[in-house]
């Protein structure tokens, strides 16, 4: 064994060590830890003067070109060492231990958040490494559609893709293909970038898979997975409402048709059927055997990374053959995949849970429970939480609402699920998904031009409630302890 070996089995070594070391520290439950009310101290106010202004730096991202993670990871931990200041200071002993022992129960909901969202970034640039994404753009641009066949497939499939795959990455799909077919038609291709982006989030809502929120809710155990298909037909309603709105505005014209192909690469297809095995783990893993759907999905990515060992020897053989080894293509890294993995977004949820987390020890979560919970009761509450996702982003809300845990029905929990989810399709930005687009059809999609439109989608929001409330009556005396 060389010397690099031998340092890196001891570095290996060294953090498994730790990582034992904090496994019976972990056994602490929430419940037994005790809190003081900080909710009237300067470090209180303090903490959210600083995640106020470190949430609005996330927001002016897009005008400071400053990645959204920045902010709120310095903020997160400034707030904990605040916190743990206040503790330390208790002439009581018992609680000094109380911020080490919630920060790492924060960590651990981030570290199944982390694994899951890992594996399946990677899935997803895995398969738009191998072609899938542009194969089925290029169908859709080849087939000659009219615009407002166009404009209802790409409305579908961003609908039924989204719950599979995240809502940003179908978004952004479905945007390509409507600026490749509309050209210079800019009020086809800006309604039907508001018609897909309201889609992918009506498509996230009923799946546990399809938004950040369903999957926090499903991990946390409050709804399970065969329940968020309950959202459904709501969710039909929410995206359906404003589409049909909006196609009466639109000239039914055939664009040219378009020589555009794009091939499947080798192991597409397999990767795919790996995928859909992965998630099948992942609900099996909690619905069955009651472990964390995140090691179903962690399974489902190693079988992929040995797919991928397989995809690299064939691709590498290919090559030599063809001896182009020393040229720009270069064989299948499943790593090259990982890479490619939002990671801004990855530590951008990080600093959020951290940052949450640290203002519901606090004690403003309970008090802010107290007030809309209590106070509103919680149909009127979970209606304003998703209003509140069109401003504010609805993972830090969402989070919130589920550190929280306020008394409530099935019906009520999956009431919040779709409010926050489809929430932010009122604004533009509401949704990573809205960000996203903007971005893409520059000058042609903006916050003005969704806005416009913001009626209609308010009409598909009010109407996707009354029918979850007419259809799922029953589930509304069921009562989640």
């Amino acid at each position: 064994m060389n010397a690099s070996s031998k340092g890196h089995t001891a570095v290996t070594a060294a953090l498994f060590g730790l990582i034992l070391s904090f496994v019976p520290q972990l056994a602490f439950a929430a419940d037994n830890v005790k809190f003081l009310d900080l909710t009237g101290h300067w470090v209180g106010y303090t903490a959210i003067a600083l995640f106020v202004f470190a949430y609005a730096l996330v927001v002016v991202e897009e005008e400071i070109h400053m990645r959204k993670s920045k902010p709120v990871m310095v903020a997160a931990g400034i707030i904990w060492a605040l916190i743990a200041f206040v503790y330390a200071q208790q002439p009581d002993s018992e609680y000094h231990h109380t911020a080490e022992i919630m920060i790492r129960h924060n960590l651990l909901e981030y570290a199944e958040l982390f694994l899951f969202l890992l594996a399946a970034m990677t899935y997803i640039a895995t398969m738009g490494e191998r072609g899938v994404f542009d194969a089925l753009r290029s169908w859709l641009i080849n087939k000659g559609f009219s615009l407002r066949t166009i404009f209802w497939l790409t409305g579908l499939l961003a609908f039924f893709i989204s719950p599979v795959a995240d809502n940003l990455t179908t978004a952004l799909l479905m945007a390509t293909v409507v600026m490749a077919v509309g050209g210079s038609n800019i009020k086809f291709v800006s309604l039907a970038c508001i018609n897909i982006v309201v889609a992918a989030n009506a498509g996230g809502a009923f799946s546990p898979f399809g938004d950040i929120t369903t999957l926090m809710v499903w991990q946390k155990g409050v709804v399970d997975f065969h329940e968020f298909f309950a959202l459904f037909i709501p969710s039909v309603v929410n995206w359906f409402v404003p589409a049909f709105i909006m196609s009466l505005a639109m000239k039914n014209a055939t664009p040219e048709a378009s020589q555009d192909k794009a091939e499947l690469k080798q192991g597409a297809f397999v990767v795919i059927g790996l995928f859909l095995l992965t998630i099948a783990m992942a609900v099996c893993a909690h619905n069955f055997l009651h472990l964390p759907p995140v090691v179903g999905m962690m399974t489902g990515l190693g079988f992929l990374k040995i797919y991928g060992y397989v995809l690299k020897l064939r691709e590498s053989r290919i090559l030599m053959k063809l001896e182009q080894v020393g040229s720009d293509r270069k064989p299948f890294n499943i790593f090259q995949q990982i890479e490619r993995a939002e990671w801004d977004t990855l530590m951008f949820f990080y600093g959020i849970i951290l940052c949450v987390g640290g203002l519901g020890t606090i004690g403003y979560l309970a008090l802010g429970s107290e007030l809309m919970y209590g106070d509103l009761g919680p149909t009127t509450a979970n209606i304003l939480i998703g209003l509140i996702s069109a401003v504010v982003d609805n993972i830090p809300v969402m989070f919130a609402v589920l550190s929280m845990m306020p008394d409530m029905s099935h019906g009520q929990w999956l009431l919040v699920t779709l409010t926050a989810g489809v929430g932010g399709s009122l604004l533009s930005i509401g949704s990573a998904a809205g960000v996203a687009v903007m971005g893409q059809a520059r000058g042609i999609y903006t916050f003005f031009t969704h806005l416009k439109w913001a009626w209609a989608i308010a009409l598909g929001y009010a109407a996707s409630i009354w029918v979850h409330l007419w259809l799922n009556a029953s589930l509304f005396e069921q009562v989640v302890h």
